[in-house]
């Protein structure tokens, strides 16, 4: 699974980081990121996807 997060409209709430902290951090700047491969927690990170309030969390399987 490829993870990518549109930082452009990310508000850095840190929902995807408290679901799956294995995949997602937030940065030094205050926006969410994406650090290490999604396997293993496809679906810890389809839940973050689906909470994520600006829907800036994309996967593709």
């Amino acid at each position: 699974m490829d993870v990518k997060i549109d930082r452009d409209g990310c508000i850095g709430c840190g929902v995807c980081a408290q679901i799956c902290p294995e995949v997602f951090r937030i940065a030094d700047d205050g926006l969410s990121e994406v650090i290490a491969p999604a396997a293993g927690f496809e679906d810890k990170v389809e839940e973050a996807a689906d909470d994520c309030p600006v829907e800036v969390i994309h996967t593709d399987v």
